[in-house]
């Protein structure tokens, strides 16, 4: 399956392998940084661990020149950490080497020791698809792994750590050219593209070509390790992650279910958002129905909202479902949702409703 962005060009003296750096000292391959950005690095080892910077939902669309803005690519969010061996962890930091070993053997070839951020993906046809990545995500076996037949991509968009130097206080900016003159981007390992302050017109085509949406980015901005609006998330196609709590008998000719019975967080309560009825291909009826049987209990986890209470059955609320739809209705429902997936990378409890916030670009 061919990626959607094309190899990279190499100028020259680019992304040529090279030795790793010592630990702290200034040079080659931070030399791509003017001065002024360098004295921004900070000293420190390896992380164990580095808490993903998230976009902030908004309604607005703009282009602006101190703006950048990437494809908002249909995958699983992994942070790559590239010491003296290659570890990749999902947002809630689930070990994803065995779902994706030809991504982590990529890495290992590449020279640097870095932590890196980016999105797995699958293609269908050319465009990003999370269902098909279905076939790949939650396996810890990389011969499972492999046999599936699905190729994968990793889409690097920042790098966090290079050769014993924090690069958090960069400007994105200065962080893609420390990332695009550090790895040498071979297959798996892709480089995210980005466009300049024409982020209305670059929106447009993206909804046209049926893509999720696009992220932008301020150019300026440094990464932090939590939701920011210097992130912002411009979606063509309404989506959200929801917690299953229970499930509908089948009819007709259907097996193990009928339908989900979805929610969301509010605080600690529990908030019902509606029935998912479509999406569902044999295979999955099958495996997620037993799932849900593993996990039945007696009682309604909601506690708002009003679910069904004829031929429904209950779950621990424990499993999140990536959900498609059309919109919120007045009284707080889903309006023509759709199945596309599990989201094993994300906690139950994280899950609130995604709300557009104003972008709020005059704070930059």
């Amino acid at each position: 399956m061919e990626p959607v962005a094309p190899p990279l060009p190499r100028a020259q003296g680019q992304n040529r392998p090279r030795p790793p750096s010592e630990p702290g000292v200034i040079g080659p391959p931070f030399d791509v940084l003017a001065a002024a950005a360098r004295e921004r690095l900070r000293a420190r080892p390896m992380p164990a661990w580095a808490a993903p910077m998230l976009a902030t939902l908004t309604d607005e669309r703009f282009s602006d020149p101190a703006w950048v803005f990437e494809r908002k690519l249909d995958g699983e969010r992994c942070l790559a950490f590239r010491g003296a061996r290659v570890r990749l962890l999902s947002r809630n930091r689930r070990l994803l080497n065995g779902a994706y070993p030809e991504v982590a053997e990529a890495l290992e070839r590449e020279p640097a020791r870095c932590v890196l951020d980016g999105e797995i993906v699958a293609f269908d046809h050319g465009a990003t698809s999370f269902e098909r990545l279905q076939g790949r995500m939650g396996l810890d076996d990389p011969e499972r792994a492999r046999a599936t037949g699905i190729p994968v991509f990793y889409y690097v968009f920042d790098i966090l750590w290079l050769e014993g130097q924090d690069t958090t206080r960069l400007e994105l900016l200065d962080r893609k050219r420390l990332l695009r003159r550090t790895i040498t981007f071979r297959a798996p390992l892709r480089y995210t593209e980005h466009r300049v302050r024409d982020g209305e017109r670059f929106y447009r085509q993206a909804c046209r070509s049926r893509w999720e949406g696009l992220i932008a980015k301020r150019a300026a901005s440094s990464y932090v390790h939590r939701r920011s609006r210097d992130w912002l998330k411009f979606k063509c196609l309404a989506r959200q992650e929801l917690v299953i709590g229970g499930w509908t008998d089948p009819e007709g000719g259907r097996s193990d279910f009928g339908a989900l019975l979805v929610g969301y967080y509010d605080g600690p309560a529990l908030v019902y958002a509606g029935k998912v009825g479509t999406g569902y291909d044999e295979a999955t009826l099958r495996s997620l129905g037993a799932r849900l049987r593993q996990l039945a209990r007696s009682r309604s986890p909601f506690a708002r909202g009003k679910p069904p209470t004829s031929r429904v059955h209950w779950v621990e609320p424990r499993l999140v479902a990536e959900v498609g739809f059309t919109e919120w209705t007045r009284a707080g429902k889903l309006r023509h949702p759709r199945f596309l997936g599990l989201r094993p990378d994300k906690r139950a409890r994280e899950v609130v409703r995604e709300r557009a916030h104003a972008a709020r670009r005059e704070d930059a």
